[in-house]
């Protein structure tokens, strides 16, 4: 990870801006696999408005076979990492342009600390808090 030489305010904007972002919900499917996954659109709107809320804007640009996922907060800090693109061929730009998304998508989740929820198994869960019994 890289940071600016200082990240006190950006450090506390992203702590207040964890603190009101929720989960992001698999809700694109795979049919290859047969499983449900969020896709960057999901994860990009689960976290975006909280973060824009504290002064801080997300890029992702491309640089050589990495997607830089940077938090840049309006005081100038910022923090960024990297996520290598792994490309399933050479040559083929859909290929690419997929391995970028993908890069872009666990980049991003990774980086804020986005957990993902599966909305079929949450429905089927059931997450009542068990009351102690008390005389």
């Amino acid at each position: 990870m890289n940071t600016s030489p200082s990240i006190v305010k950006i450090s506390g904007a992203l702590l207040k801006a964890q603190k009101s972002i929720k989960s992001v919900t698999k809700d694109a499917s795979n049919p290859f696999f047969k499983s449900k996954y969020a896709d960057l659109a999901s994860v990009i709107n689960a976290c975006k408005d909280e973060l824009n809320a504290e002064g801080i804007i997300i890029l992702q640009p491309v640089d050589d076979m990495f997607v830089s996922t940077i938090l840049l907060h309006e005081s100038g800090e910022f923090m960024s990492s990297q996520t290598p693109i792994v490309c399933k061929s050479q040559n083929n730009p859909q290929d690419l342009g997929s391995a970028i998304t993908y890069a872009r998508r666990y980049g991003l989740q990774s980086f804020i600390c986005l957990p993902a929820v599966d909305d079929d198994g949450e429905g089927a869960t059931d997450h009542k808090v068990s009351q102690p019994n008390t005389p």
